[in-house]
C-alpha cells in the first residue's frame, strides 16, 4: 500500500509541471500531447471495450471530448490559457480532495461502482476545489495581466464542474467493472492509465465547452 502511495505522489510530482508547461507553452507541444494522449485513450478503450456494442460510442465520445480540450485551450476565447487551467485545477483538486478526506476521515461508501469513494470524498473535492480556484483567482493577473473575481457565479461553477468530474470518475470506474479489471493501462505508475488518470476531464472538456456556448459565463 506504501508503496503505491509512494508511486502514486511521485507520478504526481512528476506529472503535473510537465503538463502545466506544455499547457502555458501551447502551439505546437501543446497539440502534439493532446494527440499523444489522445491515441493512448483510444487505445485503452479499445482494449477494455472491443468485445462490448457500446466500444464505437466511447471511441466517438473521446475524440469530441479531446478536440473540446483542444478548442478551449487555443481558440474558445481571450482568456483561453486560464480557462484551460482553471478547468484542469478544479479536476485535480477534487481529484487530491477526494483522496485525502476520503483517506483520513473514512466514512460510509458513496457507491459499490467505485468501492473507495466516500461521501465524506466527495465533500472534500468540493472543499479542495474551490480553495485551489479562489487561489487561482487571487492570482490571476499572472496569467491574464488582469486580477479577476471569484464571485458566486465562479463559486457555482466550481461545484459544477467538480460534480461532473467526479460523475466522470465513477463513470470510468463502471465500465472497468464492466470489463473486470482494476485499471484502465499501466502508462502511470500508481495511477493506471490515461482513462485512469484523466477520467473526470474527459467528461469536464466537453460538458464547459458545450455549457459555455449555451452560458456565456
Amino acid at each position: 500500500m506504501k508503496s503505491e502511495l509512494l508511486k502514486r505522489i511521485l507520478s504526481t510530482l512528476i506529472l503535473i509541471p510537465i503538463t502545466f508547461i506544455l499547457i502555458i507553452k501551447g502551439s505546437f507541444l501543446f497539440n502534439f500531447f493532446i494527440v499523444i494522449c489522445l491515441l493512448i485513450a483510444l487505445y485503452e478503450w479499445h482494449a477494455m471495450s472491443k468485445n462490448k456494442q457500446y466500444n464505437i460510442f466511447g471511441h466517438i465520445f473521446l475524440l469530441f471530448s479531446f478536440y473540446s480540450a483542444y478548442l478551449i485551450r487555443n481558440d474558445f476565447e481571450e482568456n483561453s490559457l486560464f480557462v484551460f487551467i482553471f478547468i484542469i485545477l478544479i479536476c485535480i483538486s477534487t481529484d487530491i480532495g477526494g483522496y485525502v478526506f476520503g483517506k483520513i476521515f473514512k466514512g460510509p461508501k458513496l457507491t459499490k461502482i467505485s468501492p473507495k469513494k466516500t461521501y465524506v470524498g466527495v465533500f472534500g473535492g468540493y472543499f479542495f476545489s474551490v480553495i485551489c480556484t479562489y487561489i487561482l483567482f487571487n492570482n490571476s493577473e499572472v496569467i491574464t495581466s488582469e486580477l479577476l473575481l471569484f464571485g458566486k457565479d465562479k463559486f457555482l461553477i466550481v461545484l459544477i464542474i467538480s460534480t461532473v468530474s467526479q460523475l466522470g470518475d465513477i463513470t470510468i470506474s463502471y465500465f472497468k467493472r464492466l470489463s473486470n479489471i482494476k485499471n484502465t493501462g499501466e502508462l502511470i505508475p500508481g495511477h493506471g492509465g490515461i482513462l485512469d488518470r484523466f477520467d473526470g476531464m474527459i467528461f469536464v472538456f466537453p460538458f464547459y465547452y458545450i455549457l459555455n456556448l449555451l452560458i456565456k459565463f
